[in-house]
């Protein structure tokens, strides 16, 4: 039987807070990211933290995320060799499953499952990897939209930057169950208990200039 992979705990990976929730198991790690599409991506530039939202794609240990070439931290990533100095970086990935609500201001608290990841990224300067890693990014947002368009053409290519980032310093954290309220707050006469949050799809709007007769694909009426 094949020993299921976990990643090893560092001191930058170890909650100083709440250690209960922590996880390192690669499973844990895949389905987190896996289940979302938006990453916060951290770095330092000119001395000062700098957080931005953007889209990632995973293939196996590895994350991609993309941008325009003119974007400074994809250029501060310089080439791919580990003897590169790269950009040292900070990825996060969170859901918001649920609002807990306590009786006391105090015990409020959100279920969540998040996954930080620490590392050097590298830019994508092969073509064949950087095409491979757009249809990732493609297809990890809306699966099956990487075979019904377009690929990216050689100009296209030329404008885009792609990076990765190895997943070796992982750490996965996860909150469930209800609120951890005060033995002697339990009778206040507060509602207590969980708010549900899930991320909902509307219908499909086709575009304005969607060629006649194109019938809406399959893969998104299943979302």
């Amino acid at each position: 039987m094949t020993q299921a992979k976990s990643f090893a705990p560092t001191e930058r990976t170890t909650p100083t807070r709440s250690r209960e929730r922590a996880a390192y198991d690669e499973a844990t790690v895949h389905a987190i990211l896996d289940a979302g599409y938006v990453c916060h991506l951290g770095f330092v530039r000119d001395g000062a933290p700098v957080v931005l939202p953007t889209l990632y794609g995973r293939v196996g240990d590895r994350l991609y995320l993309h941008g325009s070439t003119g974007s400074r931290p994809l250029r501060m990533a310089g080439g791919t060799a580990e003897s590169d100095p790269g950009l040292a970086v900070c990825v996060t990935v969170t859901h918001v499953d649920g609002l807990v609500l306590a009786k006391s201001a105090f015990h409020h608290s959100v279920n969540y499952r998040s996954v930080v990841v620490h590392g050097v990224a590298h830019q994508v300067v092969d073509e064949d990897e950087k095409a491979a890693a757009l249809d990732a990014l493609v297809e990890h947002v809306v699966p099956g939209r990487a075979a019904d368009s377009r690929r990216a053409n050689a100009k296209e290519l030329a404008a885009t930057a792609v990076i990765r980032l190895d997943l070796r310093e992982v750490s996965a954290k996860i909150r469930t169950g209800g609120p951890n309220d005060d033995p002697e707050d339990l009778a206040l006469p507060h509602w207590t208990g969980v708010l549900p949050v899930a991320p909902v799809y509307g219908a499909p709007i086709p575009a304005d200039d969607l060629a006649p007769g194109t019938s809406e694909p399959a893969y998104l009426s299943a979302r």
